[in-house]
């Protein structure tokens, strides 16, 4: 009975941040734009949201996926971040239990979230998202029982000086722009959270994944070497996937600089 309520009610606050987070997708690109006021609004007739309309996913369902007032067709990203936030929420519950690395790892798992969804629209990485989230888990390393103070702050120096060195270096030999200083500050953040053991990691995965869907952008562009993708989102995928399967990965990092060389 208890675990079923713990479940429910771990669905439902990550499901209700989850719609919280379309706000702040939808605003924070548009310069000089409020995440609070106003209440939340159809963005094609302008019209205020009713509560009974504003209920995660299931409003999606019972409108079919349209808005009352104009009938406009409701994006599918409302739900799928609803569920995505909910569905993350039930798994950091599951994964640090009532610690205090909860609510820290559930402010970090929000501000990826939001990465990925505008990232992967504007090719921004909003800094009112890195800067104070490097601020943020430093801060919180203090009381954080999953990485001490000291990871975290190197974690965030080593964090933005790969990422630095690697975009210049590319610039010196394409002379162009091949990783913005978002990206830098995203990983900053990622360090400051999870500690300098997660980088290794969180650079090669996010690398693999980027090559994989470059790939595929490539032959679809037709740009080549040129074809842009933003890189944001695979930062913080690698970046969940290590704090998710930090143990694992570790682990098996370990076997693999252990295991004799021929």
């Amino acid at each position: 009975m208890l675990l079923t309520i713990i479940i429910v009610f771990s669905f439902i606050i990550g499901a209700v941040v989850g719609s919280f987070l379309n706000v702040v997708i939808l605003r924070l690109p548009e310069e000089g734009a409020s995440i609070v006021f106003p209440a939340s609004r159809c963005p094609k007739c302008l019209q205020a949201i009713k509560w009974y309309d504003n209920i995660p996913i299931i409003s999606f369902i019972l409108l079919r996926k349209r808005c009352r007032n104009c009938g406009a067709p409701i994006s599918w990203q409302y739900p799928l971040v609803e569920l995505t936030m909910a569905l993350l929420s039930l798994a950091l519950v599951f994964k640090f239990g009532f610690t205090a690395a909860l609510p820290i790892y559930f402010i970090f798992t929000a501000a990826l979230l939001v990465v990925i969804v505008i990232d992967f629209y504007h090719k921004i990485i909003p800094d009112i998202i890195s800067l104070p989230g490097i601020v943020i888990g430093f801060a919180c390393s203090f009381f954080n029982p999953a990485v001490t103070w000291q990871q975290s702050g190197i974690g965030l120096l080593i964090g933005g000086g790969v990422l630095y060195a690697v975009a210049a270096g590319y610039y010196l030999f394409t002379k162009r722009e091949g990783m913005g200083g978002g990206d830098i500050k995203l990983l900053a953040m990622i360090g400051a959270f999870l500690g300098w053991q997660s980088l290794p990691f969180v650079v090669f995965g996010s690398s693999i994944l980027g090559a994989l869907v470059g790939i595929g952008a490539m032959a679809k562009q037709k740009k080549g070497g040129k074809t842009m993708i933003p890189y944001g989102p695979f930062l913080s995928i690698a970046a969940l996937l290590y704090m998710f399967y930090r143990e694992l990965i570790n682990y098996y990092l370990l076997l693999y600089l252990l295991t004799p060389r021929q």
